[in-house]
């Protein structure tokens, strides 16, 4: 589903701990609140990190971590039994949490880290609890520790790179994670790169993406560019180096590559605050609009949460006037430099503020692409790139898919995909493999074009990738980059997502490698994180993990699909269906027109659609869920109240209730 996707159009600054171990906290009840991250173990061993400023409750075999806010934990329960679903029993009756949830599904995971076994519980939580709830049971030699997660959503999505804290850490007890610090990488040979499209065509059927299209570098050199598989599900025009496929949150590095050229033009420094770019510059809290510097717009840093539902449902006359307006009644849910919160308005600001100074007079959008064409595009040679919609239907493009209801690939609208490009410098871009490899070469070169002329300074190149915030313990985010450090290496990357198109770019600086993966169906997020994994594999020979990855995850994705479509009525249930409205409204989102379509019912949002089905919710709610290819999975729960007929939408940290117009 769209809004599983967990970088939707896509992550932390504080120094990595040592893990050497703590004594264990299974003496005695012990609370503590831990300045800064910690590195503990539990009565087993197993090592975890405590995240800086949550509390750590410690009784036996159970430790309890709390963040700030109240009413949401994570809890690590060490328990010995015959099988992970007598584990994750044993720990929910020593956890005794006050309400309890039926489970939805359960599934493994493709072990790691020296664990024998891992395994996944979901449960079903209702709309109206505003919370998630899932469980993990590691194995190792008959112990297990289980891992069980209940949190409150908004408090979840702003503490998301805490939580990673916890559980990128969770490791066997003694137990060191493979580095590859040190080694020396094998060259991208032809049996390599031979070995790497093999497994991404593998890959590609097992998730069912039509079309991927990938690009290997080695110390300068590309390797390998071009398609597997096809443009569009059911015809025979296959994927190529030149085909364009929408690259989304890959955009704000190149958004970030043309800030970093008028730094070196002396047109503002990283430091210089907004207002004095963009008088205009407002948020909705007046500290925060003082304070905010040029970096920090697309640091993730600033305390400003995703904010997303302003733009993907209100899209129909937004311009980027009216997303820098949005901006104003936001307000920050954390400290600056505190947590890691990924907000795609502000990256847009980024964009349209570098522009500004370029070409004041002209319209914020205008100026934008004429800056990216001239800074980024046309220097670099990115001849295909394009943010003209028009101009990349009508040529070699991929289509985007998505999953039917009952999980079928299927052709995808591109009206979900619409609504970006009035906040355009956050993922609008459109590209193809080709062109994305002359990016990442100009990233290897430390700024240097091909011919050996000097395209950007390194000191601003690399300022993109300084730690701004850090993502768990293992990776920090940077200007529109992720520094990710898992294997002992730097490997520095930033992922893309929009409907039916997902993708990746990344690079080893210090092994002088890159690569780029597109795709073109929501699976292709899938893809990404073993593509990578196996690429490191390939370099250094490490211990096979991508292939279990991709095995256990098409696994998980098909169990996940089947438990959803049991919860869901399609058609949606006609009684359901008599008491909506014809349509509703509301002031930040816009209207909805309910339409009917014989026994369908479609919700109608202007710049795009989709059918709805119907979930009868364990408190007794009733909710319309979109099933459409690429738009599934938005929640609209019925919500009447004084004689009002109201629908009511959440993200992570907001909520949004649509009224019946008369």
């Amino acid at each position: 589903m769209l809004m599983r996707c967990v970088a939707f159009l896509g992550l932390l600054c504080l120094a990595m701990p040592s893990l050497a171990a703590t004594p264990p906290a299974n003496a005695a009840s012990a609370v503590v609140t831990e300045k800064a991250d910690t590195p503990r173990t539990t009565s087993s061993g197993t090592q975890f990190v405590a995240p800086g400023g949550w509390t750590v409750r410690a009784s036996g075999p159970k430790i309890t971590l709390s963040p700030p806010e109240s009413g949401s934990q994570a809890v690590l329960v060490d328990v010995a039994a015959t099988d992970p679903d007598a584990a994750v029993a044993q720990a929910w009756k020593l956890y005794a949490p006050a309400k309890t949830w039926p489970l939805e599904v359960a599934n493994d995971l493709s072990p790691r880290d020296n664990w024998d076994q891992i395994r996944v519980y979901d449960y079903e939580t209702s709309a109206n609890d505003k919370r998630s709830v899932t469980a993990i049971a590691y194995r190792r030699d008959g112990q297990y520790t289980v891992l069980i997660y209940d949190f409150d959503n908004a408090v979840g999505e702003k503490r998301a790179s805490q939580l990673r804290a916890i559980y990128d850490r969770l490791l066997p007890k003694g137990y060191k994670r493979e580095s590859f610090a040190g080694r020396k990488a094998h060259p991208l040979d032809a049996a390599r790169v031979e070995t790497l499209k093999s497994f991404v065509n593998d890959a590609r059927k097992a998730y069912d993406v039509p079309g991927v299209a990938i690009g290997l570098i080695d110390h300068g050199k590309v390797v390998f560019a071009g398609g597997l598989g096809v443009r569009e599900i059911g015809k025979p025009e296959p994927v190529d180096a030149d085909t364009l496929f929408m690259i989304a949150s890959n955009t704000k590095a190149l958004t970030t590559l043309m800030l970093a050229r008028l730094v070196d033009q002396q047109k503002f420094g990283w430091n210089t605050p907004v207002v004095e770019v963009m008088p205009s510059f407002k948020l909705g809290d007046a500290q925060t609009t003082r304070e905010v510097q040029m970096r920090h717009l697309i640091c993730a840093c600033t305390g400003m949460p995703r904010q997303d539902m302003e733009w993907l449902f209100n899209s129909r006359d937004a311009t980027p006037e009216s997303v820098l307006k949005a901006l104003a009644g936001m307000q920050p849910t954390s400290k600056f430099g505190e947590l890691f919160q990924y907000s795609n308005l502000m990256a847009a600001a980024a964009g349209y503020a570098g522009a500004h100074v370029l070409y004041p007079n002209l319209e914020l959008g205008a100026a934008y692409d004429l800056a990216m064409q001239k800074q980024v595009f046309d220097p670099l040679g990115m001849r295909l790139t394009t943010f003209d919609y028009d101009r990349a239907l009508l040529g070699d493009h991929a289509t985007p898919h998505g999953r039917d209801v009952d999980g079928h690939t299927a052709v995808a609208s591109m009206g979900l995909n619409d609504s970006i490009r009035a906040a355009r410098p956050a993922g609008a871009a459109w590209s193809a493999v080709s062109d994305m490899l002359r990016y990442v070469q100009m990233e290897l070169s430390d700024g240097l074009l091909p011919d050996g002329q000097r395209y950007v300074s390194k000191d601003s190149l690399l300022e993109r990738r300084k730690p701004n915030v850090a993502m768990g313990t293992t990776a920090t985010y940077g200007m529109g980059l992720v520094v990710d450090h898992t294997w002992g290496i730097p490997v520095v990357h930033h992922g893309g997502d929009m409907a039916g198109f997902h993708s990746d770019m990344l690079w080893l600086p210090d092994q002088d490698v890159g690569a780029v993966i597109l795709t073109n169906a929501d699976s292709g997020y899938y893809l990404r994180g073993p593509f990578q994994r196996r690429l490191l594999e390939v370099l250094f020979d490490g211990k096979p993990q991508a292939q279990g990855d991709i095995n256990a995850g098409v696994k998980r994705l098909k169990a996940e699909i089947a438990a959803e479509r049991r919860r869901l009525a399609v058609p949606a249930d006609p009684a359901a269906v008599a008491g909506l409205g014809t349509v509703y409204r509301n002031a930040a989102l816009g209207s909805i027109q309910v339409q009917h379509d014989g026994k369908s019912t479609v919700f109608d949002f202007g710049q795009w659609r989709s059918e709805v089905a119907t979930r009868k919710n364990d408190d007794g709610s009733v909710s319309f869920v979109t099933i459409s290819p690429s738009v599934d999975g938005f929640e609209f729960v019925v919500a009447n109240a004084g004689g009002k007929q109201r629908l009511v939408l959440r993200d992570g940290q907001h909520e949004y209730v649509y009224v019946a117009a008369p």
